[in-house]
């Protein structure tokens, strides 16, 4: 297994649209999404469009066929099994919902190549229509950053699973993002930590105006095909330098023993 966690937005990074827009757009109900989007907090917006939806007789198989269809570059998919199969750790930090998120990655046979999703809760309740709440609840438990939107810091995410790190033997970060929220996480990877921001989106132009607090090395992308020939050569960038150093740190220990190994053995001393 390589030692390596690649940490990937969902909305305009994995898929090339964004979700919550896609599945509103798609179900005819645009209109009423822009008049109520100045009135409330986005995840409070999307429930209670997801309502008005299940009002209007849509079912959550509509829904799921909607998402079904959700636009994606081709190279996407390959990019996600190479990186997986080359023995990284790929977890995904989102602010669109889990039920969106599961619902596209298990169309597109790749929610195994994932350990862990990060994202807002996301469920069919007793009525049978979708429900969306807040990863973090901002009105009694606010997470105090103010880089990021009230429901979701996605800087204290990158952190936990940094803290993690040590103790799963993983040493390095690739974080791939496009969004404002993708700022706050850029700025807490480490000196050799990767992060790759979509350009010509938010978080590359935030990420060029303050290099000078990136610690991580930048490495912008395009499309899915510059993802996929970026990340991967990334990741067999670090493949080769673990397995060099390991080679070299085997070879200490070989040599060490071998010294060691030589040295004449103790002389008794007379008395």
């Amino acid at each position: 297994m390589a030692g390596i966690v690649v940490v990937f937005d969902f909305d305009k990074t994995i898929i090339d649209v964004d979700s919550d827009n896609w599945v509103v757009d798609q179900l005819g109900d645009t209109d009423l999404f822009n008049q109520l989007m100045p009135t409330m907090p986005w995840n409070s917006l999307m429930d209670t469009m997801m309502k008005e939806l299940h009002a209007r007789g849509k079912t959550i198989g509509d829904i799921e066929e909607v998402m079904k269809r959700v636009s994606i570059h081709e190279r996407i998919v390959p990019a996600i099994k190479s990186a997986h199969a080359l023995g990284c750790d790929l977890r995904v930090v989102s602010d669109a919902n889990v039920f969106f998120i599961e619902t596209i990655l298990r169309h597109l046979r790749i929610g195994d190549c994932f350990t862990e999703i990060n994202t807002n809760p996301g469920c069919v309740n007793e009525e049978g229509r979708l429900q969306i709440l807040p990863y973090v609840d901002f009105q009694t438990a606010p997470h105090g950053c103010n880089l990021c939107p009230p429901n979701m810091c996605k800087g204290l995410i990158v952190e936990r699973i940094q803290a993690s790190l040590a103790k799963e033997g993983k040493k390095r970060m690739v974080y791939l993002g496009d969004g404002i929220g993708d700022f706050c996480p850029s700025l807490k990877l480490r000196k050799g930590d990767l992060v790759m921001p979509r350009k010509d989106f938010p978080a590359w132009n935030l990420i060029n105006k303050n290099r000078t607090l990136v610690k991580a090395a930048v490495h912008e992308w395009t499309d899915g095909e510059e993802l996929e020939h970026i990340l991967l050569q990334l990741i067999n960038i670090i493949i080769a330098e673990e397995s060099q150093l390991v080679s070299v740190e085997c070879k200490f220990q070989t040599m060490s023993r071998a010294a060691n190994g030589a040295l004449p053995g103790a002389l008794p001393v007379p008395y």
